[in-house]
């Protein structure tokens, strides 16, 4: 009897433990940061943290990486990598097969013609009434993470995008944001749409009064440290570097009133580090104005600094222009990382910083270092498949050639009884002979097979059955459409897709990874630290040594 009732006891005892233990486990936890920031650098590489460390100071860059999560070998899985495709992915954890962001532009096989990825004809322009006013997400296929936060919260969360870019404003923020604002170089205004909102608040109006543009621009781009010390790129003067109107070399100082003129006005700022500058001071005080993470609900803030992509595309990346922009950069985001800590505090706020794509090195450049490299002449390219076409199909049968796309006349083809996918074979058997390009691949070949690897697995993943050409070519790594002067990207080479990642802030732990990590992991494991869904078309996974 003695026994019968202790094994009751303890039978009773131990059910009682597993059950509280079960309840410790299943019980989700409901603390959540009070503000995410999202940063996103336009065309920067990840070697850049190293080249620069020793120029850092010590509460930029060097803040993330030591005192945050680094997540070192991250990469897009993915082509063509270009910035609005870049952003589109950070945000819907998803490529462009599936979110539908398949470049900055595109070729729309319905209308024929050239479709920007956030133009929208429905809406209008609110502080503005130029065109750089008609956009929105309409073209993104998918919800982001921001959508997500917004909808787990009821609304409540709040949600904002600022870039320079529209494109980089816009896409972030996704289809449900508050509000997101971009740069009207014209007027040196930040604006939006009617898609957000009737009228501009007043505080943004406010913000523009000050003409902060102006005033950046009323000074010359002189280096930040004495320009000796810039050992870590070429000679200021070197022949790699494009050049801006009126100037003579690509040297400093660059006397920016004297060149807005003829270099766009107050658009002008975009190719300097001051428009980082300008950036940062619209997010503080975007956040200011907004409360932002000052409510119940966890309110979410995309930033994308567009300078350095400007600068890169202008100057190339082992330029001082772009040395200088970085260390600049550094300076914007301690201000910044120490005007968050004082607003909502370290640990109220969760802070990521990543990039939309990087960059190659001057293809000139490598040539010169006798490095495997050129240009593609893609207008050549393509008036000689055309002219192949006419010889044999008596029709050029092409309707446009776009993002290394080769788009073909559908109705033409079916008018002359072709079969679609002997064309599409014949196109890519003529383009895989150019000697620069590396792998032609169809649309057929696409849609019936799965690829995993190579340089296939990132042309599926950029590929969109709806949108995307008929035939879709990659280059020879370092061979670019582009001028001999500075750089640009778009390749699924290791020199475009290799970013940083990094994690600083609310429940993240010191330390870095060198596992592979997918740009598209990104949404999702910000999904799991805010107990909301993944984005509807959500292809990453949850990165565990952060989302714990």
């Amino acid at each position: 009897m003695k026994k019968l009732l202790s094994l009751i006891i303890l039978t009773f005892f131990g059910c009682t433990l597993f059950a509280q233990t079960a309840n410790t486990v299943a019980t989700p936890s409901s603390s959540k940061p009070k503000l995410v920031i999202g940063i996103v650098i336009d065309q920067m590489r990840y070697d850049y943290i190293f080249r620069y460390w020793n120029k850092f100071g010590n509460n930029g860059f060097k803040r993330l990486v030591n005192d945050g999560f680094f997540c070192k070998n991250t990469t897009f899985n993915y082509m063509p990598t270009y910035t609005a495709p870049g952003h589109a992915a950070i945000y819907t954890g998803t490529t462009p097969s599936v979110n539908g962001i398949i470049a900055n532009d595109w070729y729309d096989k319905e209308t024929e013609k050239h479709k920007y990825c956030v133009s929208d004809n429905t809406v209008n322009g609110v502080g503005t009434n130029g065109i750089e006013g008609k956009r929105s997400p309409a073209n993104l296929l998918t919800t982001t993470i921001t959508d997500e936060l917004r909808i787990s919260s009821n609304m409540k969360s709040k949600v904002i995008g600022i870039a320079l870019k529209d494109r980089s404003a816009i896409l972030p923020a996704g289809h449900t944001a508050n509000a997101a604002y971009w740069y009207d170089g014209a007027s040196g205004n930040f604006i939006s749409s009617t898609y957000y909102m009737n009228e501009l608040p007043l505080w943004l109006i406010n913000f523009n009064k000050k003409e902060l543009p102006k005033k950046y621009l009323s000074q010359p781009w002189n280096t930040l440290l004495p320009i000796d010390q810039y050992t870590e790129s070429l000679p200021d003067d070197n022949n790699y570097e494009a050049l801006a109107k009126g100037e003579t070399k690509p040297v400093f100082p660059h006397k920016l009133p004297e060149l807005m003129e003829k270099n766009g006005g107050l658009n002008l700022i975009r190719n300097t580090p001051f428009g980082n500058s300008l950036t940062k001071d619209l997010a503080i005080e975007t956040i200011i104005n907004e409360q932002l993470g000052k409510s119940s609900a966890t309110d979410f803030l995309t930033i994308s600094f567009s300078s350095p992509d400007h600068i890169g595309h202008l100057y190339g990346p082992n330029s001082v222009e772009q040395e200088d922009d970085y260390l600049r950069l550094d300076n914007d985001l301690a201000e910044l990382f120490k005007f968050i800590e004082t607003f909502v505090g370290k640990n109220n706020a969760l802070v990521f910083l990543t990039a939309d794509h990087a960059a190659p090195e001057v293809p000139a450049y490598l040539s010169d270092l006798k490095i495997p490299s050129g240009y593609v002449k893609e207008k050549a390219m393509v008036d000689a498949l055309k002219k192949y076409l006419t010889k044999n199909y008596q029709d050029t049968l092409v309707l446009s050639y776009s993002n290394q796309q080769v788009f073909l006349d559908h109705k033409t083809i079916k008018e002359k009884k072709l079969v679609l996918q002997d064309v599409q074979n014949d196109v890519a058997s003529f383009l895989q002979d150019m000697p620069e390009v590396a792998e032609v691949v169809t649309a057929n070949t696409l849609n019936e097979n799965q690829f995993t690897q190579g340089a296939r697995y990132m042309m599926q993943n950029g590929f969109n059955a709806k949108r995307s050409g008929d035939v879709l070519v990659n280059y020879l790594p370092a061979y670019v459409d582009y001028s001999p002067k500075g750089t640009t990207h778009g390749s699924p080479y290791s020199y475009d897709t290799h970013v940083p990642l990094i994690f600083y802030g609310w429940n993240i732990k010191k330390g870095s990874s060198t596992e592979q990590v997918n740009i598209t992991d990104i949404a999702a494991t910000l999904a799991m630290m805010l107990n909301v869904q993944f984005p509807n078309g959500c292809t990453g996974k949850p990165i565990d040594f952060i989302a714990h």
